[in-house]
């Protein structure tokens, strides 16, 4: 929007130019707007309105905000809470009940049964985790390597992820955390590893369905908050519930890989002891 201001300023009206720093004023809540209120904000009228959006390129006032709209569900951090929203602890902590709920109803028990045993007894597991997902790739990193050994994270600093990806086959597991504003490199490499016959675990959003049909088992949660921001509450849970099962599947060797790793940090006072 900004750029499309820009590029027609020059070529505004005085009426347009008051609406043109409304809407720059505005950019980020833009799509929570009506054509009326606009007109009513800037002194202006609705007319007016339809007049300055086909200025910019829009065939209407709808189709901008629709613009804005369609951005803000693709992760773009648009807009934010208004000043009158109410208490924004209460209203993320609302939020993010409502994701969680639906991350629950929509995990299929049977299908997280199945990822949990692939992960289980993979000779090598990869996790893959780009921009956003990233965290969330290396927090399911950090708890599946409490019930097993060989599991790695993708891509690191520096480092292409052929070299981790170029060796596994069948008898391993790829993990892909593809939440939205993804790379491309998502669907190329899922794309790959699946070609080489290996099984994999996608956890993404619902936009990532196109990216990520080559998937043996998927998992999708809602990252949507409140505000301008995604909220990963959600994908959190659902990271600890897949670990949970997979460190159940691993039974004794599960268990002796956490005692192992406890044995480990004590001998290197790597945590401290309360």
């Amino acid at each position: 929007m900004r750029e499309r201001i820009e590029r027609t300023w020059t070529q505004l009206s005085p009426v347009e130019r008051r609406l043109a720093e409304l809407v720059l004023e505005h950019a980020e809540d833009l799509a929570g707007y009506t054509g009326a209120e606009l007109a009513d904000a800037s002194g202006t009228s609705k007319a007016s309105v339809s007049r300055f959006f086909r200025r910019l390129g829009f065939d209407s006032f709808a189709q901008a905000r629709a613009d804005a709209r369609g951005l803000r569900a693709r992760g773009v951090p648009l807009g934010g809470l208004p000043p009158d929203a109410g208490d924004a602890v209460d209203l993320h902590l609302a939020h993010d009940a409502r994701n969680l709920a639906a991350a629950a109803q929509a995990l299929d028990r049977d299908a997280l049964e199945a990822a949990a045993r692939l992960l289980a007894g993979a000779r090598r597991v990869v996790v893959a985790g780009w921009r956003n997902s990233y965290p969330v790739a290396l927090h399911l990193r950090e708890q599946l390597l409490q019930a097993r050994a060989d599991v790695a994270l993708v891509p690191q600093p520096g480092q292409t992820v052929a070299e981790e990806v170029a060796s596994l086959g069948e008898r391993d597991a790829f993990v892909l955390v593809a939440f939205r504003r993804r790379p491309p490199a998502v669907a190329a490499v899922l794309g790959h590893v699946s070609g080489l016959g290996v099984p994999s675990v996608v956890l993404a959003d619902p936009t990532a369905r196109p990216a990520t049909a080559a998937a043996r088992h998927r998992f999708e949660v809602p990252v949507d908050g409140p505000g301008a921001f995604d909220s990963y509450a959600a994908a959190t849970a659902v990271v600890a519930v897949l670990a949970e099962a997979v460190l159940a599947r691993c039974g004794a060797r599960g268990r002796a890989r956490r005692g192992a790793v406890a044995r480990a940090h004590e001998a290197l006072s790597e945590l401290e002891v309360r």
